[in-house]
């Protein structure tokens, strides 16, 4: 099932063209973006909350490929992102695969704003709604700030702390209190409960961009 509405098409054809330019002979799959698969999948039991330090400021960036559905058939993108949070703000820029921005979201406590290339600016109280009219797929921005430190509610609203374990290529997965199922596939640890999570499975069912799956590759981590 499809909502989107003819004013967001051109806007959703502009930046998954813009994603793909150059790339059109990829596979539609995000492996390309991978580090390196594991073998195993396990499922790794919660971690006491007071074990990794949840950062309120932290900049950090990397690589993201996105797979949805548009009047019915599969669609793939990806690029990089930039992602600088505070306790209060978050700006993220979405790059194509050539460097270029392709949009600027910026998130404050009351209001929400996108900025393409060529487009008005967009504002909206719901930063999810906001991504999702413009992009044409979901980009859960709000979980993300906790997400991306592998913190968040759980399917029974319960908060989570989540830790690699031994084996830092094993899949501790979780699923959040609004659907996404999320898996942490690879972590770079560190000696002093400092190691994040380098790579980031978010998938979900949804009525507007149908199944969709986004792989987050963390290539720089800089907490303040």
């Amino acid at each position: 099932m499809h909502f989107l509405r003819k004013s967001a098409t051109m806007a959703t054809i502009t930046i998954a063209a813009l994603f793909s330019a150059g790339c059109s002979s990829l596979s539609t799959s995000p492996a390309h973006i991978s580090e390196t698969t594991p073998a195993i999948a396990t499922t790794a039991a919660m971690a006491a909350p007071a074990q990794r330090p949840y950062y309120k400021a932290i900049d950090l960036g990397g690589r993201l490929s996105v797979r949805y559905e548009q009047n019915g058939k599969e669609q793939a993108v990806y690029g990089s992102f930039t992602w600088s949070q505070t306790l209060d703000h978050t700006v993220v820029t979405l790059l194509s695969p050539l460097g270029q921005t392709l949009a600027t979201i910026n998130i404050t406590p009351d209001l929400s704003t996108l900025q393409q290339a060529g487009q008005p600016i967009r504002t909206a109280a719901d930063v999810d709604q906001l991504t999702s009219e413009a992009l044409g797929w979901p980009l859960p921005i709000a979980g993300m700030r906790d997400w991306l430190q592998a913190f968040g509610n759980d399917s029974k609203d319960q908060r989570f702390n989540l830790n690699p374990t031994s084996d830092s290529s094993a899949v501790t997965s979780v699923t959040t209190s609004d659907h996404w199922l999320i898996q942490y596939t690879n972590w770079q640890t560190g000696t002093d409960n400092s190691g994040y999570a380098k790579r980031i499975d978010l998938s979900r069912n949804t009525e507007q961009a149908g199944p969709v799956a986004i792989r987050i590759v963390i290539d720089n981590w800089q907490p303040h």
